[in-house]
């Protein structure tokens, strides 16, 4: 996931990001800081640092960190869900002073494990085939681990179908008795009162 998004020196931005149990989760960002004479984002903000929170679907912190005005964060989800990642700048400027626009450069990358330098310094190829192959594997265990988060994830969206199609067939019954009920009391109701003025 890349992507970049614009927001005040002093605001707090999030994004979702739902993802596995167990699962790394790495973030490279950049921050630029709009210059008002050059009109337009200047490639670096110097002195500006960024908060980086992240948030468990159980609203747990499970990362909080001031870091540069480009920096990298990672973090190991326990919970699968959708997880809070949020950028707040370390601006000291009172909010009415604090007028500068930042854009925040983000690039995300879920479940990715990087080769070891030890495969760049490997002498033998045998070495760096096993080295390989136990990324490779790792990468394996990720994407089985994503069918299976994805698997509950559907099998819970279709329990949840299955009893909002349950509850919508009780309520028509309940709805087709009350009417059935209503009418029969009608009908009583006008017999009722055509035979209290002897017209049947």
């Amino acid at each position: 996931l890349a992507l970049y998004f614009q927001s005040g020196e002093r605001e707090e931005k999030c994004i979702i990001e739902d993802v596995p149990s167990d699962t790394l989760v790495i973030g490279n960002y950049k921050v630029q800081r709009w210059d008002i004479h050059k009109q337009e984002f200047l490639e670096s903000a110097p002195g500006l640092g960024m908060f980086v929170t992240v948030t468990t679907p159980d609203g747990e912190v499970l990362l909080s960190k001031l870091y540069g005005p480009q920096g990298t964060f990672s973090f190991t989800s326990y919970l699968s869900g959708e997880h809070a990642i949020c950028f707040q700048s370390n601006s000291t400027r009172l909010v009415a002073f604090a007028g500068s626009k930042l854009r925040i450069h983000l690039d995300i990358r879920v479940g990715e494990h990087f080769l070891d330098e030890s495969v760049v310094q490997a002498k033998d190829k045998v070495n760096e085939v096993n080295i390989r192959l136990e990324h490779l594997i790792e990468q394996i265990h990720h994407i089985s681990k994503e069918q299976n988060y994805e698997r509950e994830r559907e099998e819970k969206f279709r329990k949840t179908s299955e009893e909002t199609n349950s509850n919508i067939l009780w309520w028509a019954v309940v709805q087709t008795g009350i009417l059935i009920s209503i009418g029969i009391w009608q009908i009583k109701s006008l017999r009722d009162f055509f035979i209290s003025k002897k017209l049947v």
